[in-house]
């Protein structure tokens, strides 16, 4: 039995869809806080199981009988630690037999400005680590989702406006992450390794405007303002307070860099060339 925690998010969804095309769907159980949100699973036959992450015999309960355990890192950050250690120890409790944890690859947590952010993700390898379960982290870029939600629905008439300098990303399609994920999760051989799943390039956000510019047929400006005007004007839209502190703390974190390495193993389980990111865009913002 397969366990696809975060399963009506956006990735634990995608990777559930991939799955029900490899193996039948009693082999596949779902965990979910709200079974009102899973019908749709239900449907299908998954297995939908419900617990939260925060109580640990509630997730004790829903992983009896599973071998592998995709645990999908909390979108939470208040306290994400000790709700993945709950998930944790209830997996050596129930048996589980492997863990795979998503969380993320960078260059060096301890000298980038996300560290306040994405530190946890290091600190729960480590917990997962000396758990003593048989472990898979994969290390998952940047997705490419988050383009559009730091440049607006309108980036073709204003511009890029974000002060990510000349700092470059190997983006990569949630879609194409979940569909490794799953391939990887129906396969052997992926004991106590680590994998970096990046995109097959590198870009910045000035060759973003330029790809924009190509397929618009217009001039899509690249503006990398201070920091100080780029919050002010967020202030301005209305946005939440903890909102504009994640993407300023972004911003400084592909300006510095921390996600500008290519790596093949998302190919590789993917059997094909990661989705460009001129193809994203040419969909998402439908030129």
């Amino acid at each position: 039995m397969i366990l696809v925690t975060g399963a009506t998010g956006q990735l634990g969804q995608i990777v559930i869809e991939k799955l029900l095309a490899k193996i039948p769907s009693n082999q596949i159980a779902a965990l979910v806080r709200d079974a009102n949100k899973a019908e749709h699973l239900i449907a299908k036959g998954v297995n939908v199981r419900v617990g939260d992450y925060q109580n640990g015999e509630s997730l004790l309960a829903a992983f009896q009988g599973v071998e592998k355990l995709l645990l999908i890192s909390s979108s939470d950050f208040n306290d994400r630690l000790g709700q993945h250690k709950n998930a944790i120890d209830a997996a050596v409790k129930a048996g589980v037999k492997h863990v795979f944890y998503t969380c993320v690859t960078m260059n060096d947590i301890n000298s980038s400005p996300l560290k306040p952010l994405l530190e946890e993700h290091f600190l729960t390898e480590d917990y997962l680590k000396a758990s003593g379960l048989s472990y898979t982290f994969l290390q998952n870029s940047l997705y490419a989702e988050v383009i559009p939600m730091f440049l607006g629905e309108n980036v073709v008439e204003t511009g890029v406006f974000f002060p990510a300098g000349d700092g470059e990303v190997a983006f990569a399609l949630r879609e194409d992450l979940g569909e490794a994920t799953a391939n990887i999760l129906v396969s052997e051989g992926h004991e106590n390794q680590t994998y970096n799943l990046t995109g097959s390039e590198i870009i910045s956000f000035a060759e973003i405007a330029a790809i924009l510019s190509e397929l618009s047929d217009e001039s899509v400006s690249y503006i990398n303002p201070e920091n100080e005007v780029f919050e002010g004007a967020l202030k301005q839209f209305g946005l939440p307070e903890g909102i504009i502190q994640m993407s300023v703390l972004f911003a400084a974190g592909i300006k510095n860099n921390d996600f500008n390495k290519t790596y093949d193993r998302l190919e590789k389980f993917l059997g094909r060339k990661p989705t460009s990111i001129k193809t994203y865009l040419k969909a998402v913002y439908k030129l």
